[in-house]
């Protein structure tokens, strides 16, 4: 019983932490009900598809893609295209999600290519592939656009006449979570609440994860599910390991690009060379707080994380501000586990994974000595 215990205490670490740290932020804070309710929902719609979008390279042994910011520069340039064409509401999303598609999977399959050269590495490399592909975006939108690329609106370019300006007000802005919305009103502990409930983005949130479900159980899935288990053994079994791992990379671009675009109509602003920084850390964080390791997640992972990754973000600040009188030290405090959730689920797996490697050693060892000790005894 206190192995299995303390098996489940150590799978479930960073779960269990972040639920104690944002129970005592609740307790300090006392934040309004429908204030926490209505904000949590907010986020969850806005965060999920991105958080979602981290499954599939796992599911192929490929860790968490924190390459997803290439994506999410794809669409952050079909939302700048799409405000240039003065397109708005749900056609200036899916045109946005349109001229995105494309950059995306060439992305996706740049970076794919490049960790099948940095096997046992794809985390840290795709993670500085997005700070090298960060400097050709804004090499693009800062001199291409206006100049060699010709814009009519002349709001969102720079005074110099080409270059996008740094912060652009989208006209695509709610166009998704407006199209069909409804307002719950009911009352918890003697606390009005009023939920918003944009059906269309939900729905879009729970047809992924259908496709994710559907996918796994697919040929290509099983494929890598295989490549994600031992590379060695399906390449020797007639499955082209490359091609598998870089199909996940651009699979999981093209999901980050629409992801993206959900995020930003969310919030109706685009921050044109610094909205994609924080894509992949959160949504990392996001996933790793709901119990996934970088060799295993799923759905409930991935929602449950977001909800508890976002509550902390919610009260943090708030619960600051009741301790010291400052909400930033509450801001600090939240940016610290943000990196160190994410630190301390990498190193947890490679104590994990070192750990059962030492098994495996020790139970082909014993093997072996029963193999010889039969042999003898024959």
């Amino acid at each position: 019983m206190n192995k299995n215990i303390r098996r489940f205490l150590s799978r479930y670490m960073v779960p269990i932490l972040f639920i104690i740290i944002c129970g005592a932020g609740i307790i300090i804070a006392k934040p309004p009900l429908s204030y926490l309710t209505g904000e949590l929902a907010r986020r969850m719609v806005r965060n999920s598809f991105l958080v979602l979008s981290l499954i599939i390279p796992i599911l192929a042994g490929m860790g968490i893609n924190f390459g997803i910011p290439l994506g999410a520069m794809a669409g952050q340039i079909g939302l700048i295209f799409v405000t240039d064409w003065g397109v708005t509401g749900v056609a200036g999303i899916m045109l946005a999600a349109l001229v995105g598609t494309p950059i995306a999977i060439l992305l996706g399959n740049f970076s794919g290519r490049i960790m099948n050269r940095a096997r046992g590495r794809e985390m840290i490399t795709s993670m500085i592939l997005s700070f090298f592909t960060l400097g050709l975006y804004m090499l693009f939108l800062l001199y291409f656009c206006g100049s060699l690329i010709p814009f009519r609106n002349k709001k969102i370019i720079l005074s110099q006449g080409y270059g996008i300006k740094n912060a652009l007000k989208l006209d695509v802005a709610k166009g998704l979570d407006n199209l069909l919305n409804f307002k719950v009103n009911f009352a918890i502990m003697g606390e009005k609440v009023v939920f918003e409930i944009p059906v269309v983005t939900i729905l879009v949130i729970a047809v992924l994860c259908v496709f994710i479900i559907w996918f796994k159980k697919t040929k290509i899935g099983h494929d890598m599910r295989a490549v994600g288990q031992d590379q060695k053994v399906s390449g020797n079994a007639g499955l082209n390991t490359d091609k598998i791992r870089i199909q996940s990379i651009v699979i999981s671009t093209v999901l980050a690009c629409y992801g993206q675009i959900i995020y930003l109509q969310n919030i109706g602003t685009l921050n044109t060379y610094a909205g994609q920084d924080q894509a992949a850390l959160y949504a990392a964080a996001s996933l790793l707080v709901g119990g996934a390791s970088v060799s295993k997640a799923s759905i409930p992972n991935a929602i449950f994380g977001t909800a508890l990754f976002h509550l902390m973000f919610i009260v943090m600040p708030q619960a600051g501000k009741a301790l010291t009188g400052d909400a930033m030290i509450g801001e600090y405090f939240r940016t610290f586990l943000s990196y160190g959730v994410v630190t301390i689920a990498l190193i947890m797996h490679a104590y994990e994974r070192q750990k059962e490697i030492e098994e495996n050693r020790i139970l082909s060892r014993a093997s072996a000595n029963r193999q010889k000790v039969k042999a003898k005894a024959e």
